[in-house]
């Protein structure tokens, strides 16, 4: 049976009743079990309570007789969209895609890829956001900015990479204001950053710019993806009429979903993860919990997010957080939370004790070219690692 405590923990984190509201009855497996099959129909716009209030516009699009209406340019340079544009988001986006607009965005694309250049994520991820979460299952919509622009990163999600990648450091913030909501949470193994199985079970992962260029961040920005990707921010917001979580994390992320209307979905707005901003508040925002409160209030407990990405264990728990308290191996329980918080830093390790401890730049330079802001965080992550290091001596002691 799960403790009463379990379910009350994070309480203080959520919003007042009028914006979210307990899941009544809840247990820890519902919020980190494998989440249950939802039934659907023939035309795949589902039954389930989370499926409600989408439009049946993708019931009733032809896509081959739309393909037959383009001309024989447009079909050219939309045929990535046509292949592998996931068919609820296309049937409402058939109409920005052949304008003046995007089909200029197409063009650049084209030319990039007749003079070499480098671009990520591959073609056929560019879309994948589409097909892990159709349009129908969105429940939450989790926004981003530029793909990563290094080898073996991006893969069409924002914030998630592909193994053997280790997740970068914003997404290590993020296991950690999960963790913060949800103390039962366990980070991938290997500090992998996969976030598939999120976007699976109708977490939307958008970012600003679909596509950049290899080693050269936001060199895609201002090309038309913009107004592309505000399209489906705005589409979600009028098509799941019944509600839907919007978080988004750092100024450029809040502007748009400065038009959602808030009294139909819930929109939830902090400082970025980023190492530079994450201590800004990020941690304590309890977004994740605050996400689950709303959509159980709207949907029920089936309606919740399972934030989970451990394989699940034959009671579907993770398994309980070491105690500090315990007489009995304290040194190995108090030193192996240290040791995750090192590696999760991505912090190369030499000695415990911090006193050789340093910050790698290869960890971080993904997100930041800026070289001063490199060493300032560099410097912040070591202030940060030795001052863990000191606290959980001094229990060990």
């Amino acid at each position: 049976m799960v403790s009463p405590a379990i379910k009350r923990n994070a309480d203080h984190l959520t919003t007042p009743s009028s914006e979210s509201k307990k899941p009544k009855g809840g247990s820890i497996t519902a919020f980190f079990g494998v989440p249950k099959p939802k039934p659907s129909s023939a035309n795949g716009t589902g039954s389930t309570p989370a499926a409600a209030g989408s439009s049946s516009r993708s019931s009733t699009f032809d896509k081959e007789k739309w393909v037959q209406s383009l001309t024989p340019e447009q079909k050219e340079l939309l045929q990535l969209e046509i292949d592998t544009l996931h068919e609820s988001w296309l049937a409402h986006l058939k109409d920005e895609v052949v304008t003046t607009e995007f089909l200029n965005l197409k063009r650049f694309l084209k030319k990039e890829k007749e003079n070499k250049v480098k671009v990520f994520p591959p073609e056929e991820d560019v879309y994948s956001w589409s097909r892990h979460t159709p349009l129908h299952t969105v429940k939450a919509v989790i926004l981003g900015q530029d793909p990563y622009h290094n080898d073996n990163q991006a893969h069409g999600l924002c914030f998630s990479v592909r193994p053997p990648t280790r997740a970068p450091p914003s997404l290590v913030n993020i296991y950690k204001g999960i963790k913060k909501n949800y103390p039962d949470f366990v980070a991938p193994p290997n500090n992998g950053g996969l976030l598939t199985p999120w976007a699976e079970r109708g977490v939307l992962m958008l970012n600003t710019c679909l596509t950049v260029r290899a080693h050269q961040a936001n060199s895609h920005a201002g090309k038309g993806w913009e107004r592309f990707t505000q399209k489906a921010i705005d589409l979600v917001a009028r098509v799941r009429s019944n509600g839907v979580v919007f978080l988004a994390w750092g100024k450029p992320a809040g502007q748009r979903v400065a038009k959602v209307n808030k009294s139909k979905h819930c929109v939830l707005q902090s400082v970025h993860p980023s190492p530079l901003s994450a201590h800004g508040g990020f941690f304590d925002n309890g977004h994740f919990k605050k996400c689950n409160d709303w959509l159980a209030e709207r949907y029920g407990e089936d309606g919740i997010i399972d934030w989970s990405l451990t394989p699940v264990s034959k009671a579907a728990v993770p398994p309980p957080a070491p105690s500090s308290t315990s007489s009995t191996g304290a040194n190995k329980e108090n030193t192996a939370p240290l040791t995750d918080a090192l590696n999760a830093s991505n912090v190369d390790q030499k000695d415990q004790t911090g006193r050789e401890t340093t910050a790698t730049k290869e960890a971080v330079e993904d997100e930041f070219d800026d070289e001063d802001a490199l060493e300032a965080l560099v410097e912040a992550e070591k202030k940060e690692i030795l001052e863990e290091v000191g606290e959980n001596t001094k229990k060990v002691a």
